[in-house]
């Protein structure tokens, strides 16, 4: 856990640097460090460490080397942590620290970008601000906003967070005093960027919502969905004698089965800033049949982000070596449109047996500001070949597909009490078809617990 002594330690190993302003956003240090005290196996000593020099990080820095992605592994341990637990909060506030300005040398020096892939896609889709008067700063923290606003919709908190990464105005270069306009106050618990109205909001509201609307249904993977997402979306409001039709006519159109092959490349994303993203392979008979560059995973959609998240680190590279000459702002675009293709897949699947599960809704019980919790259970969802489940509603209960009912489950029950503001009845009783469900398997564990929700 971080305490003072630890924090005046690193302060104390700063030289020659601009202003202090660690603690400017002090509030998610806590929360973060809150999340590092249930699992933290490198020993890292408290959040604050991240968002240091390295000749200060190095000192808090557990067993962690690489001192240029201390934040991020930080912010990685922490998100998956919040993870485990179902706490959407902890999950955005480690995602919203992943994005905080990391302390430079001088007004107008950037902070070095990570060179390393983060284990959770979330984190990995984001980056630090940078000093508000380096070049370009203005455009690349723009974008490191709306990118951190997509990632908090997706696990479900409130893409708006994403306005309290900011940082402040740009300070002058060439100051020998490095008094840029910063604050740092250790004993703000809030964060004195917030009480002292210093924040400088990177984007509009609107600009938020657009972004979010490329990544979630009603943006870039709707588009993609075609004709196909059309006719499935007729289908929610289908009478229930004609639910059968609905469910039936899943055949998807001849640009669709061109967008998601079953062999070969299974990565269709085709940007080429800085290279291209490195290719999705499919290796039958596996536990985790999916690869990327020898990394193995259960499913073809978080394969193809960790391909995006890849071809990302390798436009930033590019740029910061003078390989191309390009904003890293462009890297990060090319990043959410390449996520976006890969969660295209999962969107068709889930927006078809969601149109028959809301035919079939009777439920007496207050779902907060939610309307479908139900969970699905198929094949082809996120393009994986084998049968999962997922929650039904990607647009409320976004996420991954799972083989284990009981992390899809336990993710919808703390989004109805967080997101969704549900009552308690209708909390217990998701538990209660959560532990129901637990007992069974496949289609019988998915009706155990839409059962128990009133589906």
């Amino acid at each position: 856990m971080k305490t003072a002594a630890a924090s005046l330690l690193a302060l104390a190993t700063l030289v020659a640097a601009e202003v202090p302003q660690e603690h400017s956003h002090e509030r998610f240090l806590t929360a973060v460090d809150g999340l590092l005290a249930l699992d933290n196996p490198l020993g890292i000593q408290a959040a604050v460490f991240g968002l240091l020099g390295n000749a200060a990080a190095s000192e808090g820095a557990g067993q962690v080397t690489n001192f240029d992605c201390l934040q991020q592994i930080t912010a990685d341990q922490a998100f998956t942590n919040a993870k485990a637990a179902g706490d959407v909060d902890g999950m955005a506030n480690a995602l919203i620290f992943r994005a905080i300005e990391r302390n430079t040398g001088s007004v107008g020096l950037k902070s070095v970008i990570c060179n390393e892939t983060a284990t959770n896609p979330e984190i990995a889709a984001i980056s630090q601000h940078q000093d508000p008067a380096s070049e370009g700063a203005a455009a690349e923290n723009k974008a490191i906003t709306l990118a951190l606003a997509q990632q908090l919709a997706i696990v479900g908190a409130d893409p708006q967070l994403a306005l309290l990464s900011g940082t402040f105005e740009p300070g002058q270069i060439g100051d020998p005093t490095g008094a840029g306009n910063t604050c740092d106050d250790l004993d703000d618990p809030e964060g004195c960027i917030f009480t002292k109205n210093l924040l400088v909001e990177d984007a509009t509201a609107d600009e938020i919502d657009a972004a979010v609307a490329e990544v979630m249904e009603g943006g870039a993977a709707d588009g993609a969905a075609g004709d196909a997402g059309d006719a499935a979306d007729e289908c929610v409001d289908a009478p229930a004698e004609e639910e059968e039709a609905c469910v039936v006519d899943e055949e998807p159109a001849a640009d669709d089965e061109a967008a998601t092959p079953t062999s070969g490349n299974l990565q269709t994303f085709t940007g080429t800033l800085g290279g291209a993203a490195p290719p999705v392979v499919s290796q039958a008979g596996q536990d985790r049949p999916f690869v990327v560059n020898g990394a193995t995973f259960n499913d073809a959609a978080t394969a193809n982000v960790r391909s995006c998240d890849i071809q990302n680190n390798q436009c930033f590279n590019a740029i910061n070596s003078g390989q191309i000459d390009n904003e890293t702002s462009e890297c990060l675009e090319q990043q959410n449109q390449c996520i976006a293709t890969a969660r295209g897949g999962a969107a068709r699947v889930r927006r078809h047996a969601r149109g028959a599960l809301r035919a079939r809704q009777d439920t007496s019980l207050d779902l907060g500001s939610c309307t479908d919790p139900t969970v699905i259970f198929a094949a082809g969802l996120d393009n994986r070949q084998e049968e999962s489940f997922g929650p039904a509603s990607s647009s409320e209960f976004d996420h991954g597909s799972a083989l284990n009912i009981g992390i899809i489950t336990s993710f919808i029950c703390g989004r109805l009490s967080d997101a969704c503001k549900a009552p308690a009845e209708t909390v217990q009783a998701c538990q209660a078809g959560a532990s129901a469900a637990a007992a069974l398997q496949g289609q019988a564990a998915a009706d155990a617990f839409n059962t128990a929700l009133g589906f």
